[in-house]
């Protein structure tokens, strides 16, 4: 080979039980205290799940494919499933901070790793601006309905979207970073409390609005067809970002082997439950082209049925609380995904630093926020979700295929849960990740094969050469 063209490095794989004992697995590790418990766990994952893809997204999904966005519903989480399978597997099997990104480096090599961690900036980080651009939304229409007045455009939107700087995006990525930096505990019970209330806003929407219910209304079900299905899939498919971070907390819970799994199948089957229920009742209520493209839908469902903007008001409120708590949860995610990639060398050291007074990552955590209030404030939310679920459907595509590596290289390594229906439940859930892709449009693609070369390059010039893996294996 010629000079001018050396060889790339040797395809880097962590040993899992080397990942699993410089974690502390079942002790306490890098300064991370369990005390999370089942419970805070499943509101953990409900909290980074329902918010902005229900109470903002679902006009979206409306809007593609009328009626039988409740089948949309029910693809996406299949879709969800088969991967889920997958994550409860290699959550009980290795149960670290890392999810996705640690995943890969047990199995799939330290580049492929890389670029699934590059994905997850996506899923992660991302979709913090996106969930706050659908908070401001609903801050707006709980103003509206308390004193009459709304912020000005120039105050609550994007150049994007007609306004100059989304301020309440800004301020609950930063309300949220403060939470996070007093402690898991602390941040833990909040989300919990959200998650219950939040619930129970969107109990209370269904009830409200079957009281309006006329069969009519779903009529033509399937009026876009079965490609309109699939394009409301891939739009609600948003609506489950964030099951995930579940397995980011595995060095935070307590029992991690049992708890993880189980929390995932319970957050998985709830939250589907809930979603369905919430999409047959608006538009059973007053039909898709009242729910289509209309911003704070639930909100504007309520106020018409009612007749009163009290209904609306309290479902505003809900909504603030819940896409609040999908800020705090999935901005946890996003710090230790970093955290992890940082003990590894392939990112600055200075994520990975806890501080010994709150067993947090502080700095991490003020850098998450600063970086990511920047596309909150000045975004689209159009074009965040986009790119965050074909990032998202990128690694969920990998966690399946690493199911399969570590069972045929590590046989050894495996925790309480096992995938059933393997090999034919993680070839599944490629499929369906990779048929929701399909339908995310062309130019997506195009941004999100941008997005991936930046990220082969940052691997290359940084990531590559500051492996701690390398360093003690000589490469």
């Amino acid at each position: 080979m010629s000079p001018l063209c050396p060889p790339g490095p040797p395809h880097r794989v962590k040993d899992p039980h080397q990942l699993i004992a410089e974690s502390g697995a079942d002790l306490e590790g890098h300064g991370l205290r369990r005390t999370m418990g089942l419970f805070q766990l499943v509101c953990f994952g409900v909290g980074a799940v329902v918010g902005t893809g229900i109470f903002v997204g679902l006009s979206d999904s409306v809007a593609e494919a009328g009626p039988a966005v409740v089948l949309s519903f029910v693809l996406a989480a299949v879709t969800c499933i088969f991967t889920a399978f997958s994550f409860a597997e290699l959550g009980s099997a290795i149960p670290v901070s890392g999810s996705s990104y640690s995943f890969a480096y047990a199995t799939l090599g330290e580049r492929a790793a890389f670029l699934v961690g590059w994905c997850l900036l996506l899923e992660y980080g991302v979709s913090v601006s996106a969930v706050a651009v659908g908070w401001s939304q609903y801050v707006n229409e709980l103003l509206d309905s308390l004193f009459g007045w709304q912020l000005p455009d120039a105050l609550s939107a994007g150049p994007g979207d007609g306004g100059v700087i989304n301020l309440p995006a800004v301020v609950v990525v930063m309300m949220a970073a403060t939470l996070l930096v007093r402690g898991i505990r602390e941040s833990a019970g909040a989300t919990a409390a959200m998650a219950v209330l939040k619930i129970t806003i969107l109990i209370m929407f269904c009830v409200i609005a079957f009281t309006a219910f006329e069969h009519g209304n779903l009529t033509p079900f399937v009026a876009h067809g079965a490609g309109g299905v699939t394009a409301g899939a891939s739009l609600a498919f948003f609506s489950y970002i964030g099951f995930d971070a579940i397995t980011t907390a595995g060095e935070e819970v307590r029992n991690p082997r049992r708890n993880i799994p189980i929390a995932i199948m319970i957050c998985i089957g709830l939250v589907t439950l809930l979603y369905c229920a919430v999409a047959l009742a608006a538009i059973g209520a007053l039909g898709p082209d009242a729910v289509s493209d209309k911003p704070a839908a639930l909100s504007l469902i309520v106020d018409q049925v009612t007749g009163s903007t009290v209904g609306g008001g309290i479902i505003a409120f809900g909504a603030i609380v819940a896409i609040a708590s999908v800020v705090l949860a999935v901005m946890y995610g996003q710090t230790r995904i970093l955290m992890s990639m940082s003990r590894d060398g392939l990112i600055p050291r200075v994520f990975e630093r806890v501080s010994p007074r709150t067993a947090t990552p502080v700095a991490n955590t003020w850098i998450v926020a600063v970086v990511f209030a920047v596309p909150a404030a000045f975004s689209s939310l159009d074009v965040v979700v986009s790119l965050t679920t074909i990032g998202t459907l990128a690694t969920m595509v990998a966690v399946n295929v690493a199911v399969i590596v570590l069972r045929r290289r590590n046989p050894e390594v495996k925790g309480p849960f096992r995938v059933p229906l393997y090999p034919l439940s993680p070839v599944l859930g490629v499929g369906f990740c990779v048929y929701l892709m399909y339908g995310t449009g062309w130019s997506t693609w195009v941004q999100f094969a941008v997005f991936l070369a930046v990220g082969a390059g940052v691997y290359s010039c940084y990531g590559r050469r500051r492996s701690r893996l390398a360093g003690r294996s000589g490469a």
